[in-house]
């Protein structure tokens, strides 16, 4: 992308920032513990965050399940929006990005309305499938993307009718179109769209979107029946 439209993209997204989020509200602290501890500098933007936010708080979503933490700054806004009685059971691989995650969580008084699990998501998953476990009102994906198709697969095991699916990150730069590409981030997300288009259970669309970050997009999905 032309270095002058990224700038502009920055520009834009820090005028929205700064006119529809208050400083006392972006969590910024937790984007420098994450930089402190050099974990990987792909939280969701400010602005995504929000907009997270704000869509659990439109459904009134009250059990959120979120696959990959990070450093917990999406699940910040997550936790955020659900009442006291609330939950976001949030799924993380890595047992450091974990900590880091729980720390911010602790800092921000949100640590008694999360359930964070360290392991491979797809065994956790698994793990609630065979419990029962209850279904989730929301579920947030932005992990690895080869393993999408996986997760869509448990996630609908784990969702009831209305449950919104919102999975992040699969425009890829465009590359998504490119059904020959080698990347298997790609190549799982077209099969993750594959198994959405094909699955009569939900009503999807995507969006593709622009930002200090780059250009990416995202889908989202709810749950008929």
């Amino acid at each position: 992308m032309p270095e002058e439209a990224k700038e502009v993209w920055k520009q834009v997204d820090q005028y929205f920032v700064d006119a529809l989020i208050a400083p006392s509200e972006r969590f910024d602290f937790a984007l420098e513990v994450n930089r402190k501890a050099e974990l990987p500098a792909i939280d969701v933007t400010s602005l995504q965050g929000k907009f997270l936010e704000v869509l659990v708080r439109g459904t009134s979503s009250k059990r959120i399940l979120e696959i990959g933490t990070l450093g917990g700054y999406s699940t910040l806004w997550l936790a955020r929006a659900i009442p006291d009685d609330g939950i976001v059971m949030t799924l993380e691989l890595e047992p450091h990005h974990a900590q880091i995650a729980k720390q911010n969580l602790e800092a921000a008084g949100f640590a008694d309305r999360i359930d964070l699990r360290i392991g491979p998501a797809a065994d956790t998953l698994a793990a609630l499938v065979k419990e029962h476990a209850a279904a989730f009102d929301f579920i947030f994906i932005d992990a690895d993307k080869a393993s999408y198709p996986e997760y869509l697969q448990w996630c609908l095991k784990l969702s009831r009718p209305g449950t919104l699916i919102f999975a992040d990150n699969v425009v890829r730069d465009g590359k998504v179109i490119d059904g020959g590409h080698r990347d298997p981030n790609i190549q799982g997300v077209r099969r993750f769209t594959e198994m959405v288009s094909a699955e009569p259970r939900l009503s999807a669309t995507a969006l593709q979107t622009v930002a200090g970050k780059g250009y990416d997009g995202f889908i989202i999905a709810v749950v008929l029946h």
